[in-house]
């Protein structure tokens, strides 16, 4: 499968900031900018800024950021799912997944989350796709933001939606192990009935089909 990328950009106004909202990026362009600190949700700053590098440059990749001048304040990650889950199997390629995104702890509550979203839904190429992603309590920073499970899971759902994303069920284990977790999923406008039975099959493994 050709993995297309087309760039887009768009210039958000809000609070007296200037933000800039685009991608896909390349590693190259990555490499220009400087990471914000605020950026600690999944590992180290520096850490984080290499394998979003790394994302980057995969032919299925898409790293999508806004940034403050030259300063990366946010970015959303989409890649084919990690070999070791469920949502891997049959190596279906037209199976994404939205990895990651995370907005920097000073830059919250401007609508960068739902805006990278908006922008990544954007290029035609994503009708090719089914684009999933698998939400869990344990990643939500419900420290800083002092709300509970239940109420940070609509606040995700609802920026999620804002990509076209809606919640589907499935069997898979670490999901089921806490009503807070979910997946959502954006079935794209070229995909067929017969992409999605076995999308299906992934989201019920183990259940039997008729």
């Amino acid at each position: 499968m050709e993995h297309l990328k087309t760039y887009y950009r768009h210039d958000h106004y809000r609070h007296d900031r200037h933000i800039i909202i685009e991608g896909p990026v390349s590693g190259d362009t990555l490499s220009r900018y400087t990471f914000d600190d605020g950026l600690v949700a999944f590992r180290r700053p520096p850490e984080q800024f290499e394998a979003i590098r790394e994302i980057a440059d995969l032919p299925e990749g898409r790293i999508i950021i806004c940034r403050d001048k030259d300063n990366i304040i946010g970015y959303t990650t989409y890649l084919y799912p990690d070999p070791l889950e469920r949502w891997s199997e049959g190596n279906l390629p037209f199976l994404l997944e939205l990895g990651a995104i995370e907005v920097s702890l000073h830059y919250r509550s401007l609508g960068l989350g739902k805006e990278m979203l908006k922008l990544s839904m954007r290029d035609d190429q994503v009708e090719d796709y089914i684009i999933i992603t698998t939400e869990y309590y344990w990643h939500w920073d419900l420290k800083n933001t002092k709300l509970n499970v239940f109420d940070y899971k609509k606040i995700m759902q609802k920026m999620m939606a804002a990509g076209g994303l809606e919640v589907f069920s499935t069997n898979d284990p670490e999901i089921t192990s806490h009503p807070a977790n979910c997946l959502m999923a954006r079935i794209g406008s070229r995909i067929t009935n017969e992409q999605i039975d076995q999308f299906d099959k992934i989201r019920f493994t183990n259940r039997f089909f008729m």
